[in-house]
């Protein structure tokens, strides 16, 4: 997609060969930098501290933090099952980041399994190397595919409402082509839409506490030239009771193989409202979210609990100073939770729109698409 019309991923591999390059998230959408990442610490803190962030975009730094654990390895001169031992071992490190989203831990598995299948140090870094930009690649395809699947949904609501006004959609959060490698997921089918010249209009939840819609859905749909709007996350039912919503897209950091639906806290209370408006409730995913060995969401999916200062403190740009400043929201001492996410049960879900098309949030729905991905007994 575009930064200052420019066609831009989220990571990439330097031109070294040896070191990885990200958007630094943190810094939208009042400066566009990047970071370089040159280690596995320096890809899990990355991770870690959210200077990437969103399910596709952490899974494909994750698997290029894998190839720089295995330029690691082989620097230390490990062979054979030393080599795969401290392999796997820095694998854990980066999994244990951010314990919500599926694609993390997806990443790392594929990265192993590909390294276990050659013998010598250099070609395990090669291997490395090759699956980490195959994940990338495969990501970014992914979500162009998501895009066409997802567009006839918009077209078909654009001709219901007699071809002359926009199409009105709401998100929540960021799954926007910053959260993935390329496209996005609950953006993909909107910039089809716009590609396409079918006029839409996107109202963007804020997302508090990190503001991922204010600082990036919003940035990032105005680099694209897509007509939005910037509401508070209380306001999408409001807007949904008098009739300017057609539908809300979400993405998702974890799906169950029955359709409930892990993503960014507040997501449950949009589709509540969805359904009480009768406004469909979609939720956009490549099926490297989906987790093939859970099946009740509310029991089975671990949902993070991030620091308090996430809440009590807030950042912007004053105007004055030369960079971002953080202030207090909070009297000092108050007591704070932080729930990263919150599970919006399949009930709720109109339609998952996937790489394979569009199904019920099922699990005859999803198999029907995945038919080769058969679930584990559950975890429950």
């Amino acid at each position: 997609m575009l930064v200052q019309g420019q066609p831009r991923r989220t990571v990439w591999l330097e031109s070294d060969g040896e070191s990885v390059g990200v958007i630094d998230q943190r810094r939208l959408p009042f400066s566009f930098e990047t970071l370089t990442l040159r280690s596995t610490e320096d890809a899990a803190r990355a991770i870690r501290d959210m200077a990437v962030r969103g399910a596709g975009c952490i899974g494909a730094v994750a698997a290029h933090g894998m190839f720089l654990a295995a330029r690691e390895c082989e620097r230390e001169g490990l062979a054979g099952g030393a080599f795969d031992a401290a392999f796997a071992e820095k694998g854990q490190e980066l999994r244990a980041t951010r314990p919500t989203a599926v694609n993390l831990a997806w990443a790392v598995e594929r990265q192993l399994a590909a390294v276990a299948s050659v013998v010598s140090a250099s070609d395990k870094t090669a291997v490395a190397r090759d699956t980490a930009c195959a994940v990338a690649d495969e990501d970014a395809d992914f979500c162009r595919r998501i895009g066409e699947h997802g567009l006839p949904i918009l077209r078909k609501i654009f001709e219901s409402k007699g071809g002359k006004t926009p199409v009105n959609i709401l998100t929540h959060c960021n799954a926007g082509w910053l959260a993935f490698v390329d496209h996005g997921s609950a953006t993909a089918p909107i910039y089809a839409a716009h590609a396409a010249g079918i006029p839409v209009h996107v109202w963007v939840d804020e997302t508090r506490p990190r503001n991922q819609g204010a600082r990036l859905t919003a940035w990032e749909l105005g680099q694209q030239g897509v007509p939005h709007t910037l509401i508070v996350d209380n306001a999408g039912g409001h807007l949904m009771q008098h009739g300017r919503v057609d539908l809300v897209i979400t993405g998702t950091d974890r799906t169950t193989y029955s359709g409930d639906v892990a993503n960014k806290i507040g997501t449950y209370l949009k589709a509540l409202a969805a359904r009480d408006n009768g406004v469909p409730f979609y939720v956009a995913l490549p099926s490297s979210s989906f987790d093939w060995e859970i099946a009740d969401g509310l029991t089975g999916i671990p949902i993070e609990e991030r620091g308090g200062e996430e809440v009590s403190r807030i950042g912007g740009w004053s105007g004055e100073a030369e960079s971002e400043i953080e202030v207090n929201l909070v009297a000092k001492g108050t007591p704070v939770a932080n729930f990263a996410f919150d599970v919006t049960p399949a009930r709720f879900v109109t339609g998952l729109i996937t790489e394979r098309g569009v199904c019920p949030a099922t699990e005859s729905g999803i198999r029907a698409l995945f038919p080769e991905k058969v679930p584990a007994p559950a975890r429950v």
